[in-house]
């Protein structure tokens, strides 16, 4: 029976649409279920986004495979595309292929996954019970089975609030209607929502950083606009990046523009403020942190761009195995870990490691990382190329994994406490950077994140890629 059902792809995105053509390039059929109401609906809400990535990471092998069969123009390698760029150039064309349309169900909501006539304690016969996905249609809920389960819904749908706990922040719920998350169209759509106003921007990230340099451009153009920057901790220098180091040029150069953003004094900057409170007061809001730190007042705005976290609740009838603080798939954990690792690079990994003990279901693209930031989509094609190849049963391909992820710059395994980008260290080694991070990946069959990984390992020394080992 099972032999005869689709393999479910959960999420039309990036890496959803890899996923379904690659099981289209090994004649299994796909069946791709998206909650919003075209390809790419995570994508569309930043559209305006310049990616700091080349289309030469952005566009997946298989998928390149099936548009050329149908005469697709590719954009040149070396540009930068905005995500609406991706959405209009590559994402649409592929969804709208022959062979992939038909498969495509558009405003599917997935609510739950579970296996057939069986519960998650149950195992007798559990890996022959064909997989059920229930979703929230145009139609009213409806149930598909399928024999397997590709997870890509990402992340960018579950954005972490601002207090520090990881829970919303006291009264952040009841501002709403003055706090955005994520990525607004600042100097667009957004663009009357902020200029003349004081913007508080909360978080260190990629996505923070490009909101902070949007705000500046609108400063420049709407007199009156003012920025006001908080961060949990009290260095920027993750922040601010490898500069001339990371190997995406653009990358590099959000952190030093940031970098130079900050020294100019036009950025108002918060450290160690970590938010537990938020408050109206006469029209504005006033942000707190913890006792003795004097608040933020007089905010007009607030963009939360703390990152994102899973959705676990569909996935809560399967037998999973994630990492207790990371979320993300278990065995990924050590190689990710941010209070770790900034490389900006991971250890190759394919179906093996994204595998859970819930037979047929893999969790791929940011969702397999969890909350660790830094995700890149060339990783999730990766993943995603091994888990269908395992899933056709071509084991050698499944397990010839190749992954090479240009670094950030930023190389190492201790908390940063200077203000400074890092010129290098690496595995808690202050010398410069090498010029692949730690030594480039571990040598087969080490279990280690990295050459200097595995050098320690050896010696007995600990290991960077064990969260309870030490790097000396």
């Amino acid at each position: 029976m099972q032999a005869q059902l689709p393999i479910a792809v959960l999420g039309a995105g990036p890496v959803g649409l890899a996923a379904a053509a690659h099981l289209l390039q090994r004649g299994l059929t796909p069946l791709v279920f998206e909650a919003g109401a075209s390809v790419g609906a995570n994508l569309a809400s930043y559209r305006q986004v310049r990616l700091f990535s080349p289309w030469q990471y952005n566009i997946d092998r298989a998928a390149r495979a099936l548009l050329d069969a149908h005469g697709w123009e590719a954009p040149a390698e070396d540009l930068l595309p905005t995500a609406g760029d991706l959405i209009d150039d590559y994402l649409a064309p592929l969804a709208a292929l022959p062979a992939l349309a038909p498969q495509l169900r558009l405003r599917h909501r997935v609510l739950a996954i579970a296996r057939a006539g069986i519960d998650k304690v149950k195992t007798s016969g559990r890996e022959l019970a064909p997989f059920v996905i229930r979703t929230d249609t145009p139609e009213g809920v409806r149930e598909f089975q399928a024999a397997a389960v590709i997870d890509a819904t990402g992340t960018w749908s579950q954005p972490n609030p601002m207090g520090a706990n990881g829970l919303p922040a006291l009264g952040e719920d009841d501002c709403q209607a003055q706090i955005t998350y994520g990525m607004p169209d600042i100097q667009g759509t957004a663009r009357a929502r902020y200029a003349g106003k004081r913007v508080l921007v909360v978080g260190a990230g990629h996505s923070a950083a490009g909101n902070l340099i949007a705000l500046a451009t609108l400063a420049d153009e709407a007199p009156g606009t003012s920025i006001v920057w908080a961060v949990r901790g009290a260095s920027l220098a993750r922040t601010f990046g490898g500069g001339e180091a990371d190997q995406l040029p653009a990358r590099g150069l959000l952190g030093t523009r940031l970098q130079a953003l900050q020294a100019s004094g036009k950025l108002e900057v918060h450290r160690n403020f970590r938010i537990q409170a938020v408050r109206p007061l006469a029209g504005k809001l006033q942000v707190q942190a913890e006792a003795g730190v004097d608040p933020i007042t007089e905010i007009d705005e607030i963009v939360v761009a703390t990152g994102a976290r899973p959705d676990l609740i569909m996935a809560q009838e399967l037998r999973l195995r994630l990492d207790p603080w990371l979320e993300s798939t278990d065995a990924l954990a050590p190689l990710i870990d941010p209070n770790l690792h900034s490389c900006g690079s991971v250890r190759p990994h394919g179906h093996r490691e994204l595998a859970h003990p819930e037979p047929g279901y893999y969790a791929v693209g940011a969702k397999s990382y969890g909350r660790a930031p830094n995700f890149l989509m060339a990783t999730g094609y990766e993943q995603v190329r091994s888990v269908v190849a395992a899933l056709a049963g071509d084991m050698a391909a499944a397990d010839d994994v190749q992954l090479e992820l240009p670094e950030t710059g930023v190389c190492v395994t201790r908390p940063l406490t200077e203000d400074a980008p890092a010129a290098g260290g690496c595995c808690g080694s202050p010398s410069p950077a090498p010029a692949s991070c730690c030594g480039g990946p571990a040598p087969e069959p080490a279990s280690a994140c990295c050459v200097k990984d595995a050098d320690l390992q050896a010696a007995g020394k600990g290991t960077c890629g064990s969260r309870t080992g030490t790097c000396a």
